[in-house]
């Protein structure tokens, strides 16, 4: 009797221990999903989804109620406080604002908004210890950083780079037009590509300082005249970084070091023949650092997928996977099994299956509809 008692006991802990692996690897695979839009034609602003890792599937939990234009996102490292630019087209100045966020609930709670320091903030990052904000001021052609408070609302802004300048193409480039402020990932230099001056600016980021900027050496690099750098990534193994140029449509592949870029390719994002009108727009590498992708607006409406070569850091075209109408931005899961893109113009987030052997894509089926997405963001669930 008392073997058959102990039998049954190994069994019972045997279920249990298997119920708790089974959840925890169920539970690994959910991710909130937040959505930023631009809030002209009804969006209500940030909406707020779960996201389904393993299967691709989502499904609506909440959304703001009136924040405006809320186009580039960033969440804290906890995932408890989310981050938004409010483009105001000039009507008033560029703002920032933060919001708690309720991950049982999946709800955001608003806590406070600050000017960004110039219009139509296009960009917002956090640095390593949620302690400071970096803002992107695309018409203001300005950058700012603002200090942190413990509760996560923000302070004024403690130091504001404005640039001066502008290049060949007297309609896109007649100023400086700062596009993206990317910490490097040790976190010790902040790049800013300005698109209207044809530069990536590099700064040296002291997070103890009460202004935490100082301009680096060299302080920037030079793209092609009228290229117009957008948006910078840095590959997984932090030795290669890649710009994407949006009105050249060209990707520059760098090898880095130490707050320095050193080019080592140009590729074109577009198929040799393809004579229509560019936008190139969203750039970042596969978690497992084998791919690169961008998104090609314009006329084209694609995703152009590279394969990279971990010992030069060379890109070599895969493909290409046509999306919806203006493929504004995408996200990749933290799995690698997804790739999500925003489609801005055909309102729409439209849900691809990523084959980590080839890097190619393949439409699911799943969509979410809404307006005028324009950048995606993903935090795990509690």
């Amino acid at each position: 009797m008392k073997q058959n008692l102990f039998t049954k006991s190994k069994l019972l802990l045997a279920f249990l221990i298997s119920v708790m692996i089974l959840s925890l690897g169920c539970s690994s695979q959910k991710f909130y999903l937040l959505a930023g839009t631009y809030t002209n034609t009804g969006s209500k602003g940030i909406y707020v989804y779960t996201f389904d890792a393993a299967t691709g599937k989502t499904e609506f939990v909440s959304s703001t109620d009136s924040v405006v234009n809320p186009s580039y996102l960033a969440i804290s490292q906890n995932g408890n406080l989310v981050y938004s630019v409010n483009e105001t087209n000039g009507a008033v100045p560029g703002r920032v604002s933060s919001f708690s966020f309720d991950k049982k609930e999946g709800k955001l709670h608003f806590l406070n908004t600050q000017v960004s320091g110039g219009d139509d903030p296009c960009y917002v990052a956090l640095n390593e210890n949620d302690q400071w904000l970096a803002v992107a001021n695309y018409t203001g052609g300005s950058a700012a950083v603002l200090p942190i408070n413990k509760d996560g609302s923000l302070k004024p802004f403690a130091q504001l780079i404005q640039d001066s300048g502008s290049s060949v193409n007297k309609e896109r480039q007649e100023k400086a037009h700062v596009h993206e402020t990317v910490f490097s990932p040790d976190y010790k230099y902040l790049f800013i590509p300005d698109l209207g001056m044809d530069k990536v600016l590099i700064y040296k980021f002291n997070s103890s300082a009460e202004k935490p900027l100082d301009p680096s050496t060299p302080p920037f690099v030079e793209t092609p005249p009228g290229s117009g750098p957008r948006h910078i990534t840095f590959h997984p193994n932090e030795k290669f970084a890649y710009v994407v140029t949006e009105l050249s449509g060209m990707v520059i592949a760098y090898s880095y070091n130490e707050g320095k870029l050193s080019e080592i390719q140009t590729i074109s994002s577009h198929p040799s023949e393809y004579k229509g009108a560019i936008g190139s727009s969203e750039i970042y590498p596969s978690p497992d650092g084998k791919f690169l992708y961008v998104s090609n607006r314009g006329e084209e409406n694609t995703i152009t997928i590279f394969s990279i070569n971990s010992d030069s850091g060379k890109l070599s075209l895969v493909g290409y996977q046509p999306t919806g109408n203006g493929p504004r931005h995408f996200l990749l899961d933290p799995k690698g099994n997804f790739l999500l893109v925003a489609n801005q113009n055909s309102d729409n987030v439209v849900i691809y299956r990523r084959d980590q052997k080839t890097g190619l894509l393949k439409a699911t089926g799943e969509e979410i509809k809404l307006p005028k997405p324009v950048c995606l963001q993903m935090t795990p669930v509690q």
